[in-house]
């Protein structure tokens, strides 16, 4: 469903002002969306939400610094995923690093990946340790620089390159497991 930007601009200026009901629609607007960005660093749903909430939270105090004249979804996914960091952050111990340069495709063909859903490959995704899980995701998915994540993560971009070969290397066998075949 595409969102009105003149519902949004609404929905924002609402928020600025604290109403609780400009607050709730924007979640129940953006929660899918917000939902599947959290559910690709977390262990479990519960910490998906958390993750979420989290972010809506900041969302909510930080939307008067918010700059109409770029997009809202691209603020509110910098949120989301700085939320998700800030939670890793919190509840994990030093994340190690590892070099993976490609995302999924370069592990499986397309006929696998076809046959894997949203969910399972969600599934085999958060068996990764956490700090491979992050880069992964990071690199692989939302598109960052070893250098970015490295920053964003205050490790060495070596790490994050190493942390992205070991993810890699892991999910190969993951897959591996998964189709029961050998590469």
């Amino acid at each position: 469903m595409s969102i009105n930007s003149k519902h949004i601009d609404s929905l924002i200026k609402g928020c600025i002002k604290q109403k609780r009901e400009a607050q709730k629609m924007l979640y129940e607007e953006y929660h899918g969306y917000c939902m599947s960005i959290c559910l690709r660093y977390a262990e479990s749903r519960e910490d998906a939400v958390e993750m979420m909430n989290d972010g809506f939270l900041k969302v909510f105090n930080y939307i008067k610094s918010y700059d109409h004249a770029r997009p809202f979804k691209t603020w509110l996914r910098r949120i989301m995923i700085n939320s998700t960091l800030d939670h890793i952050k919190k509840y994990q111990i030093k994340l190690e690093q590892q070099e993976i340069e490609e995302g999924i495709r370069e592990l499986i063909s397309e006929t696998q990946l076809d046959q894997l859903s949203y969910e399972e490959l969600l599934g085999l995704i958060r068996e990764l340790p956490l700090a491979y899980r992050t880069v992964f995701n990071l690199h692989a998915i939302e598109g960052y620089k070893h250098e970015e994540i490295a920053e964003m993560l205050n490790i060495s971009t070596g790490t994050s390159k190493s942390n992205y070969f070991k993810a890699k290397k892991k999910l190969q066998e993951l897959l591996r497991k998964y189709f029961e075949v050998e590469y």
